[in-house]
């Protein structure tokens, strides 16, 4: 089996994966990082975003062997070095941007590449950029609040 390495939240990493495995399965399965979801196995969602590379990616859409020596961060990467929460992270919590949290993960990570790309967005360019996430709980209100608290704060 081939052999992949990567920085995962700061941290480096290396295993064995077989050629199929795709980048969630192995934060997941290998890593045991479970905060990256898989909500539908075919880029739909957006529950499966973590960045790579400082670039936000659905990770079931590519392989863990196209990470090989990638930085990729994920959700639990998000937090303050102390474990509490981050700026996005708190900023959903405060503006009650989740219910179910499922599609959470993906939000907060895909909020974190817009605001690094623009940190100040408006809130059509907000759910534009969130246009490839989805949740069925929120109605997008309370996320898009979310994105706009965090953006005064990140």
């Amino acid at each position: 089996m081939p052999k992949v390495q990567m920085r995962v939240n700061g941290r480096e990493v290396a295993a064995e994966v077989e050629g199929r495995a795709v980048l969630s399965d192995f934060l997941r399965d290998n890593l045991r990082l479970t905060g990256t979801h898989v909500g539908c196995d075919t880029s739909q969602c957006g529950a499966c975003v973590v960045h790579v590379n400082d670039r936000a990616v659905k990770s079931c859409t590519i392989f863990a062997l196209e990470a090989n020596d990638a930085d990729v961060v994920t959700i639990e990467g998000m937090a303050n070095p102390d474990g509490s929460l981050g700026v996005i992270q708190q900023a959903f919590q405060d503006n009650h941007g989740l219910q179910c949290g499922f599609c959470t993960p993906g939000m907060v990570m895909s909020a974190a590449a817009l605001l690094a790309e623009n940190p100040d967005p408006s809130e059509a360019e907000i759910r534009d950029y969130l246009e490839g996430n989805l949740c069925r709980c929120t109605g997008y209100h309370n996320i898009v609040k979310s994105i706009q608290a965090a953006a005064g704060m990140v």
